[in-house]
């Protein structure tokens, strides 16, 4: 379940910044990038979903890069996905990418929701700003560890963020960014590498 927070007590799995037709997006704008990122960012989210038994799946914002992302191909991608998770119940949290791209097609059966959103005693958002009255789950940054090597390399690994009030979720999607935050005292962080996720 890479990049993906499952919450047991509510059956709800938890994904953020997914980009879907990010890469249609760029191509659509002259820029030459890889095909195939929707369709594996897909397959990811079918493979939590079945792995947690989730009945309900809560984006937390960006679920869709931008208007030139429902290209034909995202849209197939898209009705082959939901044909296979047809009973499954999805909320989306309106993001700064979904805001531009428009509501998600009727027929994906999404319901999209301003944030935040109370789910159990956890407030759920976009963006990762903290609130009084509850812990806060967010995305939009696309955290990452930057992990040191030999001589002057470097890797930039996805991770979990959590600090005293905000806790911030990977990107899920694969054709995404990567944003290292500053680490405050007593922050935990867990970055995901080799399928495997691990306390840094």
């Amino acid at each position: 379940m890479r990049c993906a927070a499952y919450l047991p007590a509510q059956r709800t799995l938890l994904v953020a910044d997914v980009h879907v037709g990010k890469a249609a997006s760029f191509r659509g704008l002259g820029v030459p990038v890889p095909a195939g990122t929707t369709d594996g960012t897909l397959a990811r989210l079918a493979a939590a979903l079945a792995a947690s038994g989730a009945t309900q799946l809560v984006m937390l914002g960006d679920f869709v890069h931008s208007a030139r992302s429902y290209a034909r191909a995202t849209l197939d991608a898209l009705a082959r996905w939901r044909e296979a998770h047809a009973a499954l119940s999805i909320t989306l949290l309106r993001g700064n990418h979904d805001a531009r791209a428009g509501e998600p097609p009727s027929w994906l059966g999404i319901e999209t929701v301003d944030a935040p959103l109370r789910c159990g005693p956890l407030l759920l958002a976009h963006e990762p700003e903290p609130r009084p009255d509850a812990y806060v789950l967010a995305g939009h940054v696309h955290p990452c560890v930057v992990v040191g090597g030999r001589g002057f390399d470097r890797l930039r690994l996805p991770c979990f963020h959590f600090g005293a009030r905000v806790g911030v979720l990977p990107a899920f999607g694969e054709f995404t960014g990567w944003h290292a935050l500053p680490r405050g005292e007593g922050d935990r962080v867990f970055a995901i590498a080799g399928g495997r996720v691990h306390e840094v």
